[in-house]
């Protein structure tokens, strides 16, 4: 009844202690249990193939485009044959020749240029103005869209660097540029946008694998920064964020930068409000170094009239640039850091500005806490040159010199044996100026070694340096006043001397040069001549001649300089200074008749 009720596939209670299944009923049970697995397709395999994958619609379709307009110019790709055993290798050369296919149909740019059509491309304009009449925007990306549709050309770097800094605009013939700026005229109001439309395309397309070339977006907006470069420095800080957010990818950084550094090429000052925005805070990234000072150096070699840059460079710009440039051990190459250094001057001259006498002592203070003891040798000449400069022209740095001295007293020190060494070649008026800044600086020096502070030796150098220094402004140069009086008086005593050996005018040494021209010069100079006579004449009848004759000349409470003077004139006889003087009467007569 059970095996009945089994059979006609009835559910059959079991009870415990029953073995459901013996015999030849648990082969047909396991035939059932095979028959219900076959039914519930758990042990059985679909062997067919799936289905092939296809191209989109949006590929098919540009594909029929370009065989309908493009099949002379497309050469048949070449048909491998087939080798057994090697299915990889020929997906892989399939890959390769479908990447190169969709890379560009052209060898070159200019065959792609040649190529286009120039009168479609306007009915392609003309249409799209028509259709959207009131949405410029649509008009410029219609035309950016068709331009890099027609020019695909092979792919090349992202900088361009193989090329002149207007490539690929440089090779727009003048008609397609007509075309392209009547568009740009008309949509004048929009072309900021366009600029944004154009770069966030090209980064778009870096993305894909292969990705189109991008010369038709490149041309776009060089063309819109030839005429508004100012459209790429409306706004740097978006750019900068935007550079940031695609650090770890160098080819779109690049791009950015490539984009915004075609406004320096038409205008030096948004040339360097996009270095110094873009380029200067990526400065020391391994990838990004090249392209910043390459375009550095491009951009100051175009504009060699610097004056159009002044102001543009302030000290916090300028002192990392220094520091890139002459710090050893920094994230720039050897070579790069030399390439940086040879184009520092010009970034000074820009730096200092058209009136530098109003504007060094703002960078005096970064100028002198640079230079340290254990500065590079090379750095550490051109701060000091630096110093020496700021002192020289802005007459405001010495007070900001003061101010700093006492926390930068070993700083101070270089900068005074550098003043030193170089005193001689310091205009006279700064050296004025200095010899004041310099005597309140012995004070400072005296309070410190007074206090015993713990940058003393800092403080005996400074105070050997300042010594030095007032000693050789003040006790080097000659004393022209005393010379000159010393030389009339030997003139006089000569003059005298040689009148009292001769008995007469005539017979002395001077009457062969009266004939000369120079008499009525050498009369004035005999006349003041007998001045002086007559003066010392008045000095030596004093009451003081008895001290000067008995030699004491300390007790008159004169210098050491002027004693041997004293004495010389002490020595002189009244008498015989009489006796001489008593010619003066006979060579006044020719004074006077001349």
């Amino acid at each position: 009844m059970a095996a009945k009720a089994a059979g006609g596939g009835r559910w059959e209670v079991v009870r415990k202690g029953r073995r459901p299944g013996a015999g030849g009923s648990g082969r047909s049970g396991g035939g059932d249990r095979r028959a219900l697995g076959e039914a519930n397709g758990v042990w059985k395999y679909d062997l067919t193939p799936p289905i092939q994958t296809t191209s989109t619609l949006y590929e098919r379709g540009f594909e029929r485009i370009l065989k309908r307009q493009n099949k002379e110019q497309v050469p048949p790709p070449a048909v491998e044959p087939k080798k057994p055993g090697n299915k990889k290798q020929t997906k892989k050369a399939a890959t390769l020749a479908n990447q190169n296919q969709k890379q560009g149909r052209f060898r070159s740019l200019e065959e792609a240029l040649k190529a286009l059509d120039v009168a479609a491309l306007q009915k392609e304009l003309d249409k799209s103005q028509s259709v959207f009449s009131g949405n410029p925007s649509v008009w410029l990306k219609d035309l950016a869209s068709y331009l890099n549709y027609k020019l695909q050309a092979p792919l090349s770097e992202p900088t361009l660097s193989q090329h002149t800094h207007d490539y690929p605009y440089s090779l727009v013939n003048r008609e397609l540029r007509g075309i392209i700026r009547g568009l740009l005229a008309k949509a004048a109001g929009s072309l900021e946008l366009f600029f944004d439309h154009c770069l966030f395309t090209m980064l778009q397309e870096l993305d894909k694998t292969p990705g189109e070339s991008l010369h038709g977006y490149r041309i776009c907006i060089q063309a819109i920064l030839q005429d508004k470069p100012r459209i790429a420095t409306t706004n740097l800080g978006k750019f900068l964020e935007l550079l940031r957010s695609h650090q770890s990818r160098p080819a779109k950084c690049l791009t950015i930068m490539w984009a915004l550094g075609q406004a320096g090429f038409t205008n030096l000052t948004e040339g360097l409000k996009v270095w110094l925005g873009i380029m200067l805070p990526v400065l020391g990234i391994k990838s990004l170094s090249p392209f910043a000072i390459a375009y550095l150096d491009r951009l100051l070699l175009m504009h060699p009239n610097l004056t159009k840059g002044f102001g543009m460079i302030g000290p916090k710009d300028f002192f990392p640039l220094l520091d890139f440039a002459y710090m050893p051990n920094n994230s720039l190459t050897p070579s790069l850091q030399e390439q940086l250094c040879q184009l520092y001057p010009r970034l000074k001259v820009l730096a200092f500005g058209a009136r530098p006498e109003s504007i060094l002592h703002t960078y005096f203070p970064s100028f002198l806490s640079r230079a340290t003891p254990s500065c590079p040798p090379e750095m550490k000449k051109e701060l000091l040159s630096s110093l020496t400069e700021c002192l020289t022209v802005d007459p405001l740095s010495a007070s900001v010199w003061r101010q700093l001295y006492p926390k930068h007293l070993s700083q101070s020190s270089l900068l005074l044996e550098h003043l030193l060494r170089s005193w001689e070649q310091i205009p006279k008026k700064t050296q004025k100026s200095l010899q004041e800044t310099i005597q309140s600086f012995k004070l400072t020096n005296q309070e410190l070694l007074r206090k015993g502070s713990c940058n003393n030796q800092d403080a005996v150098t400074c105070d050997t340096a300042c010594k030095g220094l007032l000693q050789q402004a003040r006790g080097y140069r000659l004393p022209w006043t005393r010379l000159l009086l010393l030389v009339l008086i030997f003139a006089v005593g000569f003059l005298c001397h040689d009148f009292r050996s001769h008995s007469s005018f005539q017979a002395h040494h001077w009457p062969p040069l009266l004939s000369l021209p120079l008499w009525p010069v050498a009369s004035i100079i005999w006349v003041l001549a007998c001045w002086a006579a007559r003066m010392c004449q008045g000095l030596l009848l004093q009451p003081a001649r008895l001290q000067l004759a008995a030699g004491d000349t300390a007790s008159l409470g004169l210098p050491p300089a002027d004693r041997g003077e004293a004495r010389f004139a002490a020595g002189l006889d009244p008498h015989q200074c009489h006796s001489q003087l008593s010619f003066c009467p006979l060579c006044l007569p020719p004074c006077l008749g001349w």
